[in-house]
């Protein structure tokens, strides 16, 4: 279970305190009297604003949706919606699934429907609009609520993404015992509501705003996508040509290494390993093998785009390598996540660790390969290994395959050479997007704050709307 959350870092904060979107260089202002709201978490609202239950601003409400066997799904009819089709700005994914017509006909969407998750990520919420869909009908999950003349819907989506929403919503999960925001409970959702005139102003003026900001994120993902691309051309060119850009090159034979410095030996991995072999889990029920933990125990989801592993899954008690309960790798290992759906990623251990059994693990002979440097050529390699294992429901890359990769091999001190040089290019990179980084996710702070402030009024944005 997931809640939807409309806040940036450092989490929920009050409706009451947004500098940062109040301040007079924005331009906006407040509203000249306000008044209790009597709900806590909306605080003072401006004084010509009610507060009404959602189901006070709809002609019908919490009707729940189709619940339709996946089997049942088809490759055309009618577009069934789930809560894995919407994304955070409620927009639906291109691709997803049909049922006939017969099966939706009891669950068609008409424009202005508003659609509400109840269990999976709650919280989320979907507007729908003919204009912009093709039919649909919608799943279990999913709660619809017809909105009245008196209920802007794309106000109200905007409601669901402000912070004080998300702050209600943590309510009622936390009084829930069965995980989910049933229908009932988003019917009783007490609005923050100017008249309708108002409500549509201050939805213009946020389609118009986080319009702006989400253009602008784009663009600040372009340079993280175009960044990703830029590293990995740094590390397959400099693992593959040395730093020697005038090195004379031969053949390797293998079409993915390409020509290799004439000076590099080409050698398969299994004659450069001291242990190639895959890691497990520690019984679960032994409680202590996980207490006061010191020894990193890493996972698929411990793997990014970086080349060493920082993110341990948990920590195990020395107590298991006594036991013999877990195998421990050597600092400088590769590590290749090689079942599921992260296969192929890699990265290297920086002190002694464990792993689990989807992980299969490259230990070296320290005499002939610098652990880095094997590690950044193999690290080139992800989307190859991805490729090379076998098509299935749950891709498997066994420890052959993985002792049967070729590496270009220079001398020893050429590829510490070459690994320093990577450390420090990509760690420039790496920076850099991480900058980039927090820039957006200042912007998505910024944007729930706006949010937060048009629709409980803090900011007076009728003239900024028009």
């Amino acid at each position: 279970m997931t809640v939807v959350q409309s806040a940036g870092k450092g989490g929920s904060q009050t409706p009451h305190t947004l500098p940062s979107v109040t301040s007079a260089k924005e331009g906006w202002k407040p509203y000249p009297a306000y008044k209790p709201s009597s709900v806590e978490w909306l605080g003072d609202l401006p004084e010509e604003w009610v507060v009404a239950a959602l189901k006070h601003r709809c002609r019908r409400y919490a009707l729940y949706g189709a619940n339709i066997p996946s089997d049942d799904y088809a490759r055309e009819g009618v577009r069934l919606l789930r809560t894995t089709d919407i994304d955070n700005y409620g927009d639906l994914q291109t691709e997803g699934v049909f049922i006939s017509r017969d099966q939706a006909q009891d669950y068609i969407l008409a424009d202005e429907d508003i659609l509400l998750s109840r269990s999976g990520t709650i919280g989320r919420s979907f507007v729908y609009s003919l204009k912009q869909h093709p039919e649909c009908a919608y799943a279990g999950y999913l709660v619809r609520f017809v909105p009245s003349g008196r209920l802007n819907a794309r106000y109200f989506f905007y409601f669901t993404k402000s912070i004080c929403f998300s702050d209600w919503l943590q309510t009622q999960v936390i009084a829930s015992t069965i995980g989910n925001v049933n229908g009932q409970k988003y019917a009783q959702c007490r609005l923050p509501l100017p008249e309708r005139p108002e409500q549509d102003a201050i939805a213009a003026f946020l389609d118009r705003e986080t319009g702006k900001i989400d253009r602008l994120v784009a663009k600040k993902r372009e340079l993280i996508e175009k960044l990703k691309e830029e590293r990995a051309a740094i590390i397959t060119r400099t693992v593959t040509r040395g730093l020697n850009p005038d090195a004379k090159l031969k053949p390797s034979g293998v079409e993915w290494l390409g020509n290799l410095p004439e000076t590099w030996d080409a050698v398969r991995l299994r004659r450069r390993a001291r242990r190639i072999q895959t890691g497990g889990t520690p019984p679960t029920v032994e409680e202590r093998y996980y207490e006061d933990g010191t020894i990193p125990w890493f996972g698929p989801g411990s793997f990014d785009d970086q080349i060493v592993l920082t993110r341990p899954v948990k920590l195990l008690n020395a107590c298991v390598v006594t036991e013999g309960a877990a195998r421990i790798f050597g600092r400088g290992a590769t590590m290749i996540v090689t079942i599921g759906a992260t296969l192929g990623k890699v990265s290297s251990l920086v002190t002694p660790a464990s792993c689990n059994q989807q992980i299969t693990v490259v230990e070296y002979d320290e005499r002939r390969v610098f652990p880095r440097f094997a590690t950044y050529q193999i690290k080139r390699l992800e989307s190859t290994l991805r490729a090379i294992a076998p098509s299935a429901t749950l891709p498997i890359l066994d420890q052959g395959e993985i002792a049967d990769i070729l590496l270009g091999l220079p001398a020893l001190p050429e590829q510490r050479a070459i690994a320093d040089f990577l450390d420090r290019e990509t760690g420039k990179i790496d920076r850099l997007a991480s900058k980039v980084e927090d820039a957006i996710e200042r912007l998505q702070e910024y944007r729930a704050a706006l949010i937060t402030a048009a629709v409980i009024g803090k900011i007076d944005v009728r003239e900024a709307a028009s």
